[in-house]
Parts: C-alpha cells; sequence; structure tokens
C-alpha cells in the first residue's frame, strides 16, 4: 500500500483472503469501543505483514524468471526439518 493511511477497506482489501477478511470484518464490528484502536492496529499489522511478504514473493519470482538468484539471505533447514519428521516417525505418527 502506498503513503495511505489504513482504513478498514484497505486492511480488509489487503488481506486478500475472503475468510481472513471476514474474520477481520467480524473482528472490527464486534469489538467494544475501548477496544477498537487495539483490534485496528493488530489487522494493520497483518495487513501491512501481508503486503510485505506477497511484495517479496513477487519479487522472489521476477528473480528466478530472470535466472538469477534471490536476494538475500537463505538459510538450508532441510537437515533440521528431516530430524524433526524422524522424531516424529520414531514417536509412532503418521
Amino acid at each position: 500500500m502506498s503513503e495511505q493511511p489504513w482504513t478498514i477497506e484497505s486492511i480488509r482489501d489487503a488481506l486478500g483472503n475472503p475468510a481472513l477478511a471476514q474474520r477481520f470484518l467480524g473482528e472490527i464490528n464486534r469489538a467494544p469501543a475501548h477496544e477498537l484502536l487495539r483490534v485496528f492496529a493488530r489487522w494493520e499489522r497483518i495487513a501491512k505483514d501481508t503486503v510485505a511478504a506477497v511484495r517479496r514473493g513477487r519479487e522472489i519470482a521476477a528473480a528466478e524468471a530472470r535466472g538469477e538468484e534471490p536476494a538475500g539471505e537463505w538459510v538450508d533447514a532441510t537437515d533440521r526439518v528431516r530430524a524433526e519428521a524422524e522424531r516424529i516417525r520414531a514417536r509412532g505418527a503418521a
């Protein structure tokens, strides 16, 4: 989003997912007056994070389409994920 102030409408639109937007609208509409600012601020942060993640995802996709490595520090978590999966399997989980 540009430098425009966040509104209920812009937060709803930025969330992208209809179910998430509906959850936001439900919370903001049911919030008591003394909690409105807190609820709004929490969802504003979620919307900002969502917009930033979408922007970053598009930047990564564009870099990969150009055959470039995505910018930033990437941590290979393969071994950690495999070790965790093995621990889960060892406990008898599916």
